[in-house]
């Protein structure tokens, strides 16, 4: 009984989106280890950026100072 734990942050992932990451996710592991889609379950967490870090900084610091630097900019 495979148990798929996906974990994003909480920035307008759609329902569409979050239905194909269950499809995709199931046909892996059905295709791969030849496991019952019947019984994979595929858990979504959405994750405030505020409590998703890389390196030393949270993805909330990190996301705005894409907004307000030069190279952020388009």
């Amino acid at each position: 009984m495979p148990y798929i734990n996906i974990k994003v942050t909480d920035e307008g992932v759609t329902n569409d989106q979050k239905q194909a990451l269950i499809k995709g996710a199931t046909k892996l592991v059905v295709d791969v280890l030849n496991k019952s889609p019947k019984t994979t379950f595929v858990i979504i967490e959405e994750v405030n950026t505020d409590n998703w870090g890389i390196g030393f900084e949270q993805v909330t610091d990190l996301r705005r100072q894409a907004l307000t630097s030069p190279a952020g900019k388009t």
